[in-house]
This record gives C-alpha cells, sequence and structure tokens, in this order.
C-alpha cells in the first residue's frame, strides 16, 4: 500500500484488549440475516460481517465493460479497466467468504482454527484480500446497483480495519487519514507546496519519499480558511427566520472558501439564517470519512462523535444540517451506522442532514423556495459524484438546476472519476486512477465547448478533471451562486476557476 519499507510490523500487544480478531465495525444489522437465496454461502465465522459479504449472488451486474449493452451506472470501476474477476464486488466478496471460512489458509479451517492469535483469517488469506482490495475506490456504486446491494466500501473498510491490527499501517496511509488535522499545519507551508507542482525533480523526489505520484498535482490550500473569517451578517428578514446548520467541510474550508462563501449566499437569499457549525474548543471538526476509507475505524469514530456532540444541540432544536461535499454527506447518512455511536444521536442525524440541493429542491416543493434567480445563457456539463449516485441525490440537483433560467444541462454518463480520495495520489495507483477517468469522463469534458461549464460538486472529482483534462470544474453552490440577481457573471474562456465566480 506504500513504497517499500513503509509499512512496519505492529508491537506485541499492540492489538488492543479486544484482540485481533474483534470486528472493527458494528455489522449487527446483518446478525439476523438467514440462509435463502440472497446467500450464496453465509461463513462459518465473521458473524455479520461474513453474511454482509454473502449478499452476493454472483449475478455479475458489476463486471460491466465499457461498450457492453447497458454498461451505464459506476460499478466496478475497477473491473472495467483490468477485466479481472478479482477486482470485481463479486471477486471481491468471495475472497472475503473464502479467508473467512480458512479455504485460503495451509490446512484448511482446521490449520486455521489452530493459529496461534485467531485472526478472522491468515496471512495467506490476508495477501489475497490485500490484492482484491487494492483498486477498490468504494465508489458505493455496488450498494446501489448490485440486485442484493453489497456494500464493497464497508467491507473493505473491515478489511483494512483487520489489517491494521496485524501490522502499523503506513505513514502515508496515516497521513490521509488525519488530513483534515493536517490543512491547518500546511498552510505555512503553502507557498513551498506550489514549488513542487512546478519543479518535476521536485515532485519525483517527493514520490520516492512519501509515494505520492509526482504525476499529480497538490490541492491548492487557501491563504486563509472559511471559518477563520469574520461570520456571514445575516439578512435583514420580514418575519422570523427559518434556521439551518451549515456544515463546512474539511475541504472548503481549507481549499475551496469560495464554495462556503457561495452556499452562504445562497441560503441567505433563500430567506434562511444560517449557522456555521464550529466546534466549542475552536479545533477542528471532522465527519471521519478520511480515516474510515483508511480502514482506521478508532480515528473514525472519534471524529464523527464529536461531530455529532456539536450537532447536537441543532439536531435537537429540528434545524437541519446542510452539507456540500458528497463523501462527507454520505458518511453522516450510512457509514456513521457501523461506528457504534448513541443510536439516538445517528438516527436524528440521518433525518436531518441534506446535501445543499436536496434542501433547497425540498423547500422548492414546499413553495418555500423564492430565490432571485437570473437568466444565465450557459451549457453546464454535470458530473455527479459516485457516492450522488449511489444515494440518487442526482435527482434532486437535476430538478434544480431546471429552475435557472436559460442554463443548459448535459449529463456526463460515467463511472468513478478515479481519484477517489487519496487513491489518485498514490504513486502505484496513479495510473489505475487515470484510466478510469479516461473511461468517459475525461473525453467528456475535454469534447466540450471552451466557454461551457463543467460541474461537479466533489472536491476529488475536481481536482481529476483539472489534473486530466486542464479544465477548472465548479461546485453547485458556485453556479447558484452566478445565477442570483444581482451576481457576478461568470467568465468566457476554456478555464472557469471556482475564485472567479465567487461574490
Amino acid at each position: 500500500m506504500g513504497p517499500p519499507g513503509m509499512d512496519e510490523p505492529m508491537p506485541p500487544g499492540a492489538c488492543g484488549p479486544a484482540g485481533p480478531s474483534a470486528l472493527q465495525l458494528d455489522w449487527s444489522a446483518h446478525d439476523a440475516y438467514g440462509q435463502g437465496d440472497a446467500y450464496a454461502a453465509v461463513p462459518g465465522r465473521g458473524e455479520g460481517f461474513g453474511k454482509a459479504a454473502s449478499l452476493c449472488i454472483g449475478s455479475r451486474q458489476c463486471q460491466k465493460a465499457r461498450g457492453d449493452a447497458g454498461d451505464k451506472g459506476l460499478m466496478c470501476p475497477s473491473f472495467r479497466i483490468t477485466q479481472d474477476d478479482l477486482h470485481s464486488t463479486r471477486g471481491r466478496a468471495a475472497a472475503l467468504r473464502e479467508a473467512l471460512d480458512g479455504e485460503l489458509a495451509p490446512g484448511g479451517t482446521a490449520g486455521l482454527a489452530a493459529a496461534a492469535t485467531s485472526p478472522l483469517w491468515d496471512a495467506a488469506a490476508a495477501q489475497r484480500l490485500d490484492a482484491a482490495m487494492e483498486l477498490c475506490v468504494a465508489c458505493k456504486g455496488c450498494k446501489r446497483e448490485c440486485p442484493n446491494g453489497v456494500d464493497m466500501a464497508a467491507l473493505r473498510a473491515e478489511t483494512l480495519a483487520q489489517r491494521w491490527h496485524r501490522q502499523r499501517p503506513p505513514w502515508r496511509t496515516r497521513f490521509f487519514a488525519a488530513l483534515p488535522l493536517h490543512l491547518p499545519r500546511l498552510r505555512p507551508l503553502r507557498s513551498l507546496l506550489v514549488w513542487r507542482d512546478r519543479l518535476p525533480w521536485v515532485a519525483r523526489l517527493g514520490e520516492r519519499l512519501t509515494g505520492i505520484a509526482a504525476a499529480r498535482s497538490l490541492p491548492r490550500l487557501a491563504a486563509r480558511p472559511f471559518l477563520d473569517r469574520p461570520t456571514p451578517t445575516p439578512l435583514p428578514q420580514a418575519g422570523p427566520a427559518r434556521e439551518v446548520v451549515l456544515l463546512v467541510d474539511c475541504f472548503a474550508n481549507h481549499l475551496d472558501p469560495e464554495v462556503a462563501e457561495a452556499a452562504v449566499v445562497v441560503l441567505q437569499a433563500a430567506g434562511l439564517r444560517v449557522h456555521l457549525l464550529r466546534a466549542a474548543d475552536g479545533g477542528a471538526l471532522c465527519c471521519g470519512r478520511t480515516a474510515f476509507s483508511a480502514g482506521l475505524v478508532d480515528e473514525a469514530r472519534a471524529h464523527a462523535g464529536r461531530l455529532l456532540q456539536a450537532l447536537e444541540p441543532h439536531l435537537d432544536a429540528g434545524r437541519a444540517v446542510i452539507g456540500l461535499e458528497p463523501s462527507c454527506l454520505t458518511m453522516l447518512r450510512d457509514e456513521v451506522h457501523l461506528l457504534r455511536l448513541p443510536p439516538g444521536s445517528v438516527k436524528k442525524l440521518e433525518r436531518q442532514v441534506f446535501l445543499m440541493e436536496e434542501f433547497l429542491v425540498r423547500e422548492h416543493d414546499a413553495r418555500r423556495l423564492a430565490l432571485p434567480w437570473r437568466a444565465l445563457e450557459r451549457t453546464v456539463h454535470v458530473h455527479g459524484h459516485c457516492h450522488q449516485k449511489a444515494f440518487g441525490t442526482l435527482k434532486a440537483m437535476r430538478k434544480l438546476l431546471g429552475l435557472v433560467p436559460g442554463l443548459q444541462v448535459q449529463w456526463i454518463e460515467s463511472s468513478c472519476c478515479g481519484m477517489a480520495g487519496s487513491f489518485g495520489y498514490e504513486a502505484e495507483h496513479h495510473a489505475a486512477s487515470m484510466r478510469m477517468g479516461e473511461l468517459a469522463l475525461l473525453p467528456a469534458v475535454r469534447a466540450a465547448a471552451p466557454d461551457d461549464l463543467i460541474l461537479a460538486s466533489g472536491t476529488s472529482c475536481r481536482h481529476q478533471i483539472r489534473d486530466g483534462a486542464g479544465r477548472e470544474a465548479v461546485h453547485l453552490a458556485l453556479l447558484l451562486r452566478a445565477a442570483l440577481s444581482p451576481s457576478p457573471s461568470l467568465p468566457d474562456g476554456p478555464a472557469v476557476a471556482p475564485a472567479a465566480v465567487s461574490p
């Protein structure tokens, strides 16, 4: 998972009191599932985790290749570029079942049962699972498109968590998992990081030292985080304003503060009083997505629990929580259930958290939305984030964009962009990342007219589009801000920088 020498063995006893065989995520929702046609073969070990893997019945809907009849949809990005069964949902689920049944262990199940530490699987099975999960980008397409809803992204997180209970996670894994904490610490190096992208030899040296691909540009840190700026002044309201909470994720805060600024303008124009979520101690708030994706479950649980605590007063007051980054929002709707957090709070959060477009469409349907639109005579090509597609939230975006006068919307039919958080930064995965992007997304962006807009709400998606197609994509909040009257005009030209459309 990293450059040679970056994997370190765990010190004795580092697995903790629960032992290396303990499941790290809460799979109890699957415990009561039984045998039947929805289960190919339930392993004898792994409890609900094993049953979740057994949801796969081998239909091979995940094994669609570009050009096949009915190849629309997300899954499975890795199979599309390798055509290898092991790199599909079916292949990964089969490998998990075999590992849990001890079929990959020397001496079979008897040999596995005799293992001194009784892990969920032995070293031979771990190697097989590492190979199976290596190219999984956790797009969650299988949860929606698989006939039985196999959630390979969650299964992958547990598999990684089991790996880190056998060995110490590499430095790079720990760094990306804690990226929300590192971003403010990197700000003093902001000018130096720019030179890394300008000097190829520095990028190549960095790749040898850290495993971060030299061919990949680094994120652009903002000069000042959004949450360090003065609190926006509420607009005067004719009557009592409805209140919402804007969840400014780590990426909008530190990389794209203009997205958060635009969101505040749009929400205030919709007649809402906007609360900005801040920690009582002034520290960083994070949903835990980066740690969860890295399989560092304890860290993900700590982040999500702290965020939930900060949200508690707003949830109790019945305020909607509005998010901007699709992967962070789905973390709070989906994976948070696996982290063994207080179920009552998690349930309230699930009911009250929305992507901005979902909330605005809900307001529109309730006849409470009266935004001052102006005609925006532009064509926009929309790339949906994988999690937007997996959770069916693109319908809300489609409806909201349809309210903007003059806007011509074209939807890009594509699988995963290939960036997938840290995946596209990893030197050994950069080529695979670009191949995923070249399946459909990047050619579609290059084919767009020079003055057309490219819309992508995912931070990783925008980064991939910039690196792979040389175009700047905008977040939905920026487009909506530009469609309000009065509003700055969107510039013409081949690259539409997000900062150019901020208020």
